[in-house]
């Protein structure tokens, strides 16, 4: 690895550690400010938030309301470039209430993120969240179906 990507890799893990924060200080306005004007976010609920100032507000709203007191943890799994000012970044985060002690790990999610650079900065231009499951029982029969089949 060139040390030009170790800086580029450090400056997008700064990112995602002011966005944890942000959310863990119940702060909208920072929050938002991780994500380009134009963002593309889309929530584990499937939500599909338009823009830097939808993001704040949605986000404000629910530090105010049910997230209020709510921590934010997470790690990247993988940056891929793909070029200089573009990158693919996946996370894996959790959130925990007041209430909690520690992380729940059912509360486990993954988000894959397109991040640009402007103005020397790196900004999430799109944000798309899932929350991380097993899959279920008819799920794994139709996996498990399917995997006959195509041994056949």
């Amino acid at each position: 690895m060139t040390q030009v990507w170790a800086k580029e890799k450090e400056d997008i893990n700064n990112v995602f550690e002011e966005l944890y924060s942000a959310w863990s200080h119940g702060n909208g306005k920072a929050y938002s400010s991780c994500f380009t004007e134009d963002v593309d976010y889309v929530t584990f609920f499937g939500q599909h938030l338009k823009g830097r100032q939808e993001v704040k507000t949605s986000h404000q709203e629910l530090f105010n309301g049910v997230l209020k007191g709510s921590q934010m943890q997470g790690r990247i799994t993988s940056i891929r470039f793909l070029n200089g000012n573009t990158a693919i970044v996946h996370c894996i985060g959790n959130t925990k209430m007041p209430r909690q002690k520690d992380y729940p790990k059912n509360r486990e999610s993954i988000n894959t993120n397109v991040l640009v650079q402007q103005d020397g900065q790196w900004k999430i231009s799109a944000f798309h969240n899932c929350r991380i499951k097993e899959p279920n029982f008819i799920i794994k029969w139709f996996m498990k179906r399917k995997s006959k089949e195509n041994a056949s």
